[in-house]
């Protein structure tokens, strides 16, 4: 039985998800690949096993308990966990004056929440292997609140404290948890349908592609532990940071 990954917030083969499954599933690993919508990521899991991959679909919010419970009785059936990536968030401009409670407790439940309920079940797992990674996707929402963000950097700013935390306690353990700072537009299927004229604006390599992403969740997985990252910022060339 290869390595697995498990991967949280997947999505569509053009998406950040899907590049990650495929990446970790070219490096021999079996995928377990997970998200809200069954077809979406049964579509990419077949993309991908047709091209040889060794990879599995799930249906999983990760903000319910029970979802993740079913995931990882499915992770201590595989015998050996490389990795636990969670790439699961969401976005949008809400100026303050019209932010909700509950929009904003929903924003901090995908970003941060599930983050928590992953981490719970799979530090045990990790930990119990000696080794393995937990690699998160954040945002430079991580970093710094902006106009209209408030939400937004409530949650992930939380997430980002949240991984700095298990780092200092479970990296001496044996599990690397990393943070990536996505600072940018991402060149996914998301923003190709509904802002392709943004991308057209930013020019070759303006907008972070999906596939240089998972690549660099790859090399960080693959650092020796004498070496170790914890936050990874990634963002194009020509952004303004």
């Amino acid at each position: 039985m290869p390595q697995a990954t498990i991967i949280l917030g997947g999505g569509s083969i053009d998406g950040v998800g899907g590049a990650l499954a495929k990446r970790f599933a070219e490096g021999g690993h079996h995928v377990v690949f997970t998200g809200r919508t069954l077809e979406k990521v049964r579509a990419t899991a077949d993309e991908i096993a047709a091209g040889g991959g060794s990879i599995e679909a799930m249906q999983v919010d990760v903000t319910k308990a029970e979802d993740q419970d079913t995931l990882f009785a499915r992770a201590e059936e595989l015998s050996d966990i490389a990795a636990v990536i969670y790439n699961a968030g969401n976005n949008a401009i809400i100026p303050f004056e019209e932010l909700t409670a509950e929009v904003f407790e929903n924003f901090w439940r995908i970003c941060c929440f599930g983050a928590f309920l992953t981490a719970k079940r799979a530090v045990p797992l990790l930990k119990a292997q000696g080794s393995g990674s937990f690699l998160v996707t954040g945002a430079s929402g991580s970093m710094r609140g902006k106009p209209n963000f408030a939400h937004f950097a409530a949650a992930k700013g939380a997430l980002r404290n949240l991984l700095q935390s298990l780092a200092r306690e479970f990296g001496p353990q044996g599990i690397h948890v990393a943070h990536f700072v996505i600072d940018g537009v991402i060149d996914g299927d998301r923003v190709r349908s509904r802002f392709p004229e943004y991308l057209e604006q930013m020019g070759d390599d303006g907008s972070l592609s999906p596939a240089a992403i998972a690549e660099a969740f790859w090399n960080t997985h693959n650092q020796h532990r004498s070496a170790w990252s914890h936050e990874v910022e990634l963002r194009p060339f020509k952004e303004n940071w």
